[in-house]
């Protein structure tokens, strides 16, 4: 416990790793429970209005909702996590004015008046990023993006440690025939290039967002099985893993119980430095179209939609998800500095 708060103390006198942690927690939380934060409660953030398309940064605009009396708004705990279907017409309109029976407005898309006699509710939405060019709000779009580059990054890192550090364990431990086979298959995968196998596994696997978080995690296993072989190789040779031997202990009871307690330090380490590498690689799979499929809002996705506002007077349309992808992936990596420096036995 006191090395654990020994490490603890000097991460935290990185500014940077700690900041990057802080700011990481931040947005995963934001995630979770994205729909109490985000303006557009629908599912997938995915409310359009394309008489909105790209409105800038800032600008607000009104809307009346034509309510329908035979059905009422029913709360439930998942539209928190997955947002709720709109069940009324939502209309953006320029002006309005309310009469003793009903509404008087003017729509945006025609700026024609119309009438509106029966139940009904004006609101005000301000797009603090704008809009895209399908007229969704950028905000709940980009938080959107947030939770599928959290998720891919997860669950692409807990694949790739259940393989690598399961083959990396018994390789280092056995050695001979089972490691010379491991290591024969890690340079085989290690040979092949990264971007290249998750390709041609989204393909085989069919497009979608479980399958990106497969094609992924079984690319990103290969440094893992090495670091851990290593690891093993070199702790196996301590006096309480030959005490266990002579002792009658089980392999396993040693492998799992005595050595990968003493390896969890490098495991984490890697483990961030894999999490970045995850969001970027969904990012580009997305940017070419084979990532996480519409309706879901990936940052990779939100740049092929709007990379040609790069040279208008839109930019910021593709450079605001760009800008989100590299503070993940820096914090990520700032994040892995931090754990490298305080697990640093010299430090």
């Amino acid at each position: 416990m006191l090395l654990n708060k020994v490490k603890w103390k000097k991460f935290k006198k990185d500014n940077l790793a700690f900041f990057s942690l802080f700011f990481i927690i931040s947005f995963a939380l934001i995630s979770i429970f994205l729909f109490l934060f985000i303006p557009d409660k629908t599912p997938y953030a995915n409310d359009m209005h394309v008489e909105l398309a790209t409105l800038k940064p800032g600008t607000s605009v009104y809307f009346v909702d034509i309510l329908d009396d035979n059905k009422s708004e029913i709360f439930s705990i998942k539209h928190v996590f997955f947002g709720k279907k709109r069940t009324h017409k939502r209309i953006p309109i320029l002006s309005y004015s309310e009469e003793i029976n009903g509404i008087r407005y003017v729509k945006y898309v025609d700026e024609l008046e119309y009438k509106h006699y029966g139940k009904y509710r004006v609101s005000k939405q301000i797009f603090l990023l704008g809009t895209d060019k399908y007229g969704r709000d950028m905000l709940s779009r980009i938080l959107y993006g947030a939770r599928i580059s959290l998720s891919v990054g997860l669950v692409a890192v807990l694949i790739s440690l259940l393989i690598g550090l399961t083959l990396g364990l018994f390789a280092g431990y056995y050695q001979g025939l089972i490691d010379n086979l491991v290591m024969w298959f890690v340079n085989v995968v290690w040979s092949i290039p990264t971007l290249l196998m998750v390709i041609a596994l989204t393909l085989a696997l069919g497009k979608g967002f479980w399958q990106v978080f497969i094609a992924i995690g079984f690319t990103m296993w290969v440094e893992v099985a090495r670091i851990v072989r290593g690891q093993v190789i070199s702790i196996k040779q301590n006096s309480y893993v030959e005490a266990g031997k002579s002792l009658g202990y089980r392999s396993t009871r040693i492998i799992f119980r005595h050595i990968l307690p003493n390896i969890t330090g490098p495991l984490i380490v890697i483990s961030a430095a894999n999490f970045s590498a995850a969001i970027l690689i969904e990012s580009g799979l997305s940017f070419l179209g084979i990532g996480a499929q519409p309706p879901l809002s990936s940052w990779g996705g939100m740049i092929r939609d709007h990379y040609y506002f790069i040279i208008m007077d839109k930019s910021y349309l593709a450079i605001v998800p760009g800008i989100a992808i590299m503070s993940f992936v820096l914090s990520f990596v700032f994040i892995g500095n931090g754990l490298r420096n305080a697990f640093d036995v010299k430090n």
